[in-house]
Formats: C-alpha cells, sequence, structure tokens
C-alpha cells in the first residue's frame, strides 16, 4: 500500500484520519513552511453555540518564513486552560467523554515546547483510541512529489478538505445546530467511541 503523506495538525480534522486509513504508513511533513490560518496550530469542535475554532498560539518567528519543526507554542492567555474547558463543555454530555477524557486531560497540562511533538503525541493518542494501527513517522526532509507516496498535505487548510460525502454520526447538539461534518476526530471519538473507525 502506498505511504500516506500529510501536513502536521492539531486535533486533526476527521477526513486527516480517512486519509490515513486509505493507505499504509503515514508521514508526516515537518519540513514544509509552517502557515498561519490552518489546522496546524488550531481545530474544529462542536459547542452549543455551533463550531468553536481552538487556537494554539505560537511564538512569532524574526524570519518572514519558518519550518514546521521550528514553531514553539506560546504560553499566552492560559489556552491550555481554555481548550480544555472548552472541550468539557462541549463534550460533557457526550456518551465516551467521561471513558476518554483521561487519555486528554494530560496534554493539557503538560508544557511542549514545539507544537510539531504536541500535534503527532495528540494524533497518535487518537489513533491508538481508534484502534487505527498504522506506522507513523516524521519527515527526515521536505517531500517533493513522489509516485510512491499519496499527497495530502492540502488538507491542513480548512474550507478545502471537507469531504462531499461526509457520514453522518449521533452528536450532542445535533437536533440544535444540524449535524456538522469534518470537525476534529475527537468529536467523533467523544460522541461514538468503539464505532469510530466504522464513520471514517
Amino acid at each position: 500500500m502506498e505511504t500516506i503523506l500529510l501536513s502536521s495538525a492539531y486535533l486533526p480534522p476527521i477526513s486527516f484520519f480517512t486519509a490515513i486509513n486509505s493507505g499504509g504508513d503515514v508521514l508526516i511533513e515537518q519540513y514544509d513552511n509552517y502557515c498561519k490560518q490552518t489546522y496546524r496550530n488550531r481545530c474544529r469542535i462542536a459547542a452549543s453555540s455551533g463550531v468553536l475554532t481552538l487556537t494554539v498560539p505560537v511564538i512569532k518567528s524574526s524570519s518572514p518564513k519558518q519550518l514546521m519543526k521550528d514553531v514553539r507554542i506560546s504560553d499566552h492567555g492560559e489556552w491550555r486552560r481554555q481548550h480544555w474547558n472548552a472541550l468539557e463543555s462541549a463534550y460533557m454530555n457526550s456518551p465516551f467523554f467521561m471513558y476518554y477524557q483521561d487519555d486528554f486531560h494530560p496534554f493539557y497540562e503538560k508544557k511542549y515546547e514545539f507544537l510539531i511533538d504536541l500535534n503527532t503525541e495528540l494524533t497518535l493518542r487518537i489513533m491508538e483510541l481508534a484502534g487505527i494501527k498504522k506506522n507513523i513517522r516524521l519527515t527526515e526532509s521536505y517531500c517533493k512529489k513522489d509516485e510512491n507516496l499519496l499527497d495530502f498535505r492540502h488538507m491542513v487548510n480548512p474550507g478545502t478538505n471537507e469531504p462531499e460525502n461526509c457520514r453522518p454520526y449521533w452528536q450532542v447538539f445535533k437536533q440544535k445546530n444540524g449535524f456538522i461534518g469534518n470537525l476534529s476526530a475527537i468529536d467523533l471519538l467523544f460522541n461514538m467511541g468503539p464505532e469510530f473507525p466504522l464513520n471514517l
């Protein structure tokens, strides 16, 4: 099976894991240029008022371009506490939040220096809990176009990776807001638990 190539993402969207499921081993690009307003440092969850975007603040680079592997996390605004409070508020009434909360809460107590490390460890945790067994590693240099790779790096851009046929599933605020597709995969995990892979 072909190797899947993805950009790093914070609590990646469901389509990210659909891509992982479509091939063999997984490569996470860490030598691409960091871009603002992408899933590299943000995710989307379903709150009572609709879609809520959670953003990890990063330290601004002194140079115009910065490699993803070098992006450092800022402690600005107590973002860890805010993110965890938002997750609790959004998913406390979901079927599996209580079951999985201890798997995620430590990520919001630990101070990560680099964004790539936080993203990678969260991705691995989601894969583990969802039963997705794939070998995953970071790139050792920038990956150019290769016929042996399925390149899904474009999927880190919100608005460009919405699946045409996103399979609906139960959501806490579905009756109020309607079904919202391609949120962070934790939305699917907290709402569907062990059935997570069946919705990819």
